[in-house]
């Protein structure tokens, strides 16, 4: 049986404990971190410290906010789909060899969809601009997110993963790479620029996301992507970058951030 439903309920689904699941992520979590600052420390783009303490409370925050409230709840998503046989993947069949990759490049364009949104929607950009207020550009900032903003995107999250019925091992993959390149491209990081060209036509690099966290320009409201670079292209909102480019991040009116005032910015600061 090469059906979804085997991949949702056998191979990936119900036989995976909550606990080896998190166990899972948090590696990988880990270790998307530590490739992160490597990276940063072997090549530098302008050798910023960080907002580290903020940053990192906002992460311990987050799962703990999302872990009472979710869990891996991705994961849940993809074996209910699984199990109701809901969604197109199932409908038709689909090999998990083909349904897999489908499904990573469906919840990444979901994602670049939801990015966009949160710099076009003023109350949602209330809670992502605590991510923008970040003045440096380091693998912390891949940490720096609102609970709110976390809990306001689940709904999308979820119907992208049961809609289509991705397979629990397509969800789980996908939260790894996105892990790793949520952390790397936010990294402090130079790359030389024929390397940087070439990635940059297929993923999304540091250099180009670091245009996206400009204090102030049109570059912000471009570059949305998180994985795949292609989406930008086709949707008309890339603006080209490289390592030679200097960038000053951060939002204008705002200074550096202690935890407290962080978690109130969506409540007190009105929308740029």
């Amino acid at each position: 049986m090469t059906t979804l439903a085997r991949w949702g309920d056998s191979r990936y689904g119900a036989h995976v404990d909550e606990a080896r699941l998190q166990a899972v992520r948090g590696a990988v979590f880990v270790a998307a971190l530590a490739l992160g600052v490597l990276l940063q420390r072997l090549t530098p783009h302008a050798r910023l410290r960080g907002s580290w303490l903020v940053n990192g409370s906002l992460a311990a925050i987050n799962a703990a906010v999302l872990g009472v409230a979710c869990g891996a709840c991705g994961i849940t998503a993809a074996r209910w789909a699984a199990h109701a046989r809901i969604g197109v993947l199932h409908w038709t069949g689909a090999p998990a060899w083909a349904a897999i990759p489908f499904s990573i490049a469906g919840l990444d364009l979901v994602s670049y969809g939801w990015h966009r949104a949160t710099h076009r929607v003023p109350l949602l950009w209330r809670f992502h601009q605590v991510h923008h207020s970040d003045p440096s550009f380091t693998v912390s900032t891949g940490l720096r997110f609102h609970p709110g903003e976390l809990l306001l995107s689940l709904p999308l999250r979820l119907s992208a993963v049961a809609v289509p019925g991705a397979p629990a091992a397509a969800v789980l993959v996908f939260e790894g790479v996105f892990t790793v390149a949520n952390l790397v491209e936010h990294g402090d990081i130079a790359m030389p620029r024929r390397m940087e060209d070439a990635l940059g036509r297929v993923v999304v690099t540091p250099a180009l996301h670091r245009c996206h966290h400009t204090r102030s320009g049109a570059a912000r409201d471009t570059n949305f992507g998180t994985i795949l670079s292609v989406w930008d292209r086709w949707f008309a909102t890339r603006t080209g970058c490289d390592s030679t480019v200097r960038v000053q991040t951060g939002l204008r009116g705002i200074p550096a951030l202690g935890l407290g005032r962080a978690l109130a910015l969506p409540l007190s600061q009105r929308p740029e």
